[in-house]
């Protein structure tokens, strides 16, 4: 579990993050979704301790980040996994050096052991024998999967992504929605998903986490955000294009 207590972040005269406090629990899939210039990408690296909040604390399991040393926040970035927007895949590197480069950072394992590691990942998100092929040589709904298998090869106990589906059709999108899931209840994890996918908040959307300016706007699950009288989340999540398509079709349908 990740508590935030009371969160604040500037840069500048700039106040970015308000006072933010929430939770995000182990097993579920966490969203955090707001308009652009909400602050969720400013929200996640402070979770992810690429920025420091000025105030407040943000507490993994029973440490605050703020609290620890060097060598406890190196424990800590060991058991995060990261799937970045665009994949963020080495071109160089081909798909088995991709996963195991977290292996090769953190760990002392034998070359043999690495691989059987990476093997595992690689068959839990169905890609078999994709070992040699380069990022290059495969579709971009396959390199999220490789991203995602190399966010989990250290058997993280958080699992941070940010826009998962960005750039992905509509129907790979739901496929990595759905894998992202099952991971997440599988290995029991705290992920935590920054994205502006609508389809994402109907799918996998256990808790949903709403930014309006910075502020903690609503908090919620994806049964909840459609039946809530909050005017900043109903005019977010029906204008959205999803939503607009829904209308589209609805008013044909007239």
């Amino acid at each position: 579990m990740i508590k935030v207590i009371e969160i604040h972040k500037s840069f500048g005269e700039e106040h970015i993050l308000k006072g933010i406090s929430t939770t995000f629990d182990k097993g579920k899939t966490n969203l955090i979704i707001g308009q652009s210039g909400s602050g969720k990408t400013v929200f996640l690296k402070c979770l992810l301790g690429l920025f420091e909040a000025e105030k407040g604390k943000i507490v993994f399991e029973n440490k605050a980040i703020q609290d620890m040393n060097p060598d406890e926040k190196r424990d800590l970035r060991e058991d995060m996994g990261m799937v970045f927007q665009g994949s963020a895949l080495f071109d160089s590197m081909n798909i088995e050096d991709n996963v195991m480069f977290p292996l090769r950072m953190f760990g002392k394992r034998k070359k043999s052991d690495m691989l059987d590691r990476v093997n595992q990942v690689l068959s839990r998100v169905n890609l078999e024998n994709a070992n040699k092929k380069f990022p290059s040589e495969i579709s971009g709904g396959m390199q999220k999967r490789v991203a995602i298998a190399r966010a989990i090869v250290n058997n993280p106990k958080y699992l941070f992504c940010d826009e998962p589906n960005s750039g992905l059709d509509p129907r790979t999108a739901i496929l990595i929605d759905n894998l992202i899931q099952e991971i997440t209840r599988e290995y029991d994890i705290t992920t935590v998903i920054n994205t502006h996918d609508m389809n994402s908040v109907m799918e996998i959307g256990e808790k949903i986490v709403f930014l309006q300016k910075g502020n903690l706007a609503w908090q919620g699950n994806n049964d909840e955000i459609f039946k809530t009288d909050n005017k900043d989340v109903t005019d977010f999540v029906y204008s959205s294009d999803l939503f607009k398509k829904i209308r589209d079709i609805q008013n044909l349908d007239q």
